[in-house]
């Protein structure tokens, strides 16, 4: 799907992917560019919207009502949505140990969130025959995270809701993507060892070109590392093996704490 004249949704704007996706999304031609984050953001959102001529909508995705109103603004002034980029991120540290809050807000901010949104979105454009949900997951969701388990976990479950709206809907006009990005520039970098930048890190908005080239293709999968896939086919042809590599990786990298 090309975006120019689409109506574009995109959570998690104030910066980062997100941020550089609008700008991108914009660019391209959108007829109308709705970018959403928390109120915490309020200020470098509304600059980012001024920039793009775009709307700016306060909005946490973990909360279903905050979804609801944020598709309602852009319908109240742009029309139907078309694309909607679930955007929205976070990261918890820890492994089973990690808090049940740290697990909850980790669910409904890389899981719900998407829910959410396919609940207010799909019937319309189902109605109109066309549509397009772009989930961000992560390549920790083909792979592992190996310093949050929260966060390798939920990640998981975004592609395999992706998957899911994919075969559900995906010859009946709504178009599914998910983005499943290692290492990229931003607020969510920290400094340290990480085993996610082995492969490099990208700026923002290499990968928004990614997205859109891969929007214009229809491709369901996209991988801002090409060695991803290489990963995961290993990961699907020998299952102990790929276990044992990353066990080994965690020590070169963690010195055994993940």
């Amino acid at each position: 799907m090309l975006v120019k004249d689409k109506v574009c949704i995109v959570t998690g704007a104030a910066s980062g992917i997100g941020e550089a996706t609008a700008r991108a999304f914009a660019a391209a031609g959108a007829r109308g560019v709705v970018v959403a984050d928390l109120r915490t953001s309020r200020d470098r959102l509304a600059k980012v919207a001024g920039e793009i001529d775009g709307l700016a909508v306060n909005c946490d995705v973990g909360q279903e009502e905050d979804i609801k109103a944020l598709i309602a603004a852009a319908e109240d002034k742009y029309g139907p949505v078309d694309v909607f980029f679930s955007n929205a991120g976070l990261s918890r540290k820890g492994q089973e140990s990690a808090s049940d809050a740290d697990w909850d807000v980790s669910w409904r901010v890389h899981v719900m969130s998407h829910v959410f949104a396919a609940r207010a979105l799909v019937p319309g454009m189902l109605a109109r025959g066309s549509g397009y949900l772009l989930n961000t997951a992560s390549a920790a969701g083909l792979l592992a995270s190996l310093n949050s388990m929260p966060y390798g976990v939920t990640k998981h479950a975004a592609v395999a809701l992706a998957e899911h709206l994919a075969i559900q809907y995906g010859d009946r006009g709504i178009r599914v993507s998910v983005l499943c990005p290692q290492s990229v520039q931003t607020g969510m970098t920290t400094p340290g060892p990480s085993a996610a930048r082995v492969d490099g890190v990208l700026q923002a908005p290499e990968v928004a070109r990614m997205v859109l080239e891969a929007m214009e293709a229809e491709r369901f999968l996209i991988l801002s590392h090409p060695q991803v896939h290489d990963y995961m086919q290993r990961k699907a042809s020998n299952a102990e093996r790929w276990l044992t590599g990353m066990r080994r990786l965690r020590d070169r990298i963690y010195g055994g704490q993940g």
